[in-house]
């Protein structure tokens, strides 16, 4: 059991209601979770098929003994009894710039750094619009955390949670027990981009590493090779559940 497992936390109340539900439901196996750090701050950035993925990770996480913090918005702070919970459990409040509810993620993240912290961060920004759920182009949030605070970006990849809920879809409580598989990545190498400005060319060229490395973990999981082009949102607008999205 991990260092921040093990300390008394909500998260013992959490996961003694969620788990039980959560196992009936899902059959979780984790690849390689010997490669998230047991301590120490660190981003960990997953791909993003279904609205059903953050439990997944929340529960991954917690399996692998780290505390699972993620960045919501400041408004959901203000909303009774969830806003108690994220509070008591870690999460991170942050806003656009300019915001009073919460701090940009940027300033955000320096508090991971003093306290040794982790974080999930969804580098696509939103769930994959790529037809095959193949991650897409990344935005650039969580490599400019990086790179800003020196944290370890961690890859990460899931594949079977649109089994359990599809993409903008509904739960799938049966079959019970659907098989879902994480896998964790090496830190991704971004020793290249120390010391440069962080302009958008830098930040994309850093975002694109880290979603190769995703892909990668992507491509291990489903036995598939991905699309040699990357699914680029900007370039495909496409009307998705009553809106369009670029």
């Amino acid at each position: 059991m991990g260092v921040e497992r093990s300390r008394p936390s909500i998260y013992w109340l959490l996961s003694s209601i969620a788990i039980p539900p959560f196992s009936a439901l899902v059959k979780l196996r984790v690849r390689h979770g010997e490669r998230l750090p047991q301590e120490g701050p660190f981003i960990l950035s997953p791909n993003h098929d279904s609205e059903f993925d953050p439990l997944i990770m929340g529960v991954a996480v917690w399996r692998l003994g780290r505390q699972p913090r993620f960045m919501a918005k400041g408004s959901l702070f203000t909303v009774p009894v969830v806003g108690w919970l994220l509070r008591k459990s870690g999460q991170i409040p942050v806003e656009r710039e300019g915001s009073a509810r919460g701090m940009d993620p940027v300033s955000a993240a320096a508090q991971l750094t003093e306290r040794g912290q982790g974080v999930v961060v969804y580098p696509e920004g939103s769930l994959t619009r790529d037809p095959g759920l193949w991650p897409m182009r990344g935005r650039t949030g969580a490599v400019r955390i990086a790179l800003t605070h020196g944290l370890p970006v961690i890859p990460a990849a899931h594949w079977g949670t649109q089994e359990v809920m599809p993409r903008y879809g509904k739960l799938r409580v049966f079959p019970l027990r659907k098989r879902v598989e994480v896998a964790i990545g090496e830190p991704v190498d971004l020793s290249a981009f120390i010391g440069r400005p962080l302009d958008s060319k830098t930040l994309n060229e850093a975002t694109e590493v880290v979603m190769q490395a995703i892909t990668a973990l992507c491509e291990e999981l489903r036995g598939a090779q991905a699309p040699t082009e990357r699914w680029d949102p900007s370039k495909h607008q496409q009307k998705e559940t009553g809106r369009f999205e670029s």
